[in-house]
């Protein structure tokens, strides 16, 4: 059994396929959680602690419960929230992959910005016209930069928190218990 302080999920179907995807053609122990579940399970996993234990308790009928899907119902859930988890460290990689390009992209697109500034600040010396060129060529190259920075600075954190929540639901205890 889990812990005591274990934060519990209490989940109440009538078939053990309920929780899985049924277009799914794949073996039952290999099926996606049926969209509905997995939102509901993830709502609940999101409001308890994040530091604890997670255990899942899926009440079926009693004749339910001793069918061959209904024993499957644990180690399908945690190869499905292990893949997920999986998946999103996939996200973070490719994210971190398009903010690398991003970011070649943008620091050479501030270095030809503050080259061509100061070249037109020098060539053009009519009025302040080649230093409004200069400042707003420089606006333009920092601008560039600002992809690459949300990806490096912020986007990365939600695909984090929820690789760390499946990892979770992955390591909790499946209960599949008779009512």
């Amino acid at each position: 059994m889990a812990a005591p302080d274990a934060g519990t999920i209490e989940i109440q179907v009538e078939k053990a396929g309920q929780l899985f995807d049924t277009l799914d053609p794949l073996p039952f122990r290999e099926r996606d959680l049926d969209r509905e579940a997995e939102d509901f399970i993830l709502n609940w996993a999101r409001e308890l602690p994040r530091k604890g234990p997670i255990r899942i308790i899926v009440h079926l009928p009693a004749a339910e419960a001793q069918t061959e899907q209904a024993r499957l119902v644990a180690q399908s859930m945690k190869r499905y929230f292990h893949a997920r988890a999986e998946n999103a460290l996939h996200e973070r990689h490719e994210l971190f992959r398009i903010g690398r390009f991003s970011l070649l992209i943008g620091v050479s697109m501030l270095t030809a910005c503050i080259v061509m500034g100061r070249f037109l600040a020098a060539a053009i010396t009519v009025g302040q016209l080649g230093d409004i060129l200069n400042e707003g060529l420089i606006i333009l190259g920092w601008v560039a930069n600002w992809r690459p920075i949300e990806i490096f600075l912020h986007d990365w954190w939600p695909i984090l928190r929820r690789r760390r929540l499946y990892q979770r639901l992955a390591d909790a205890e499946i209960i599949v218990a008779a009512r």
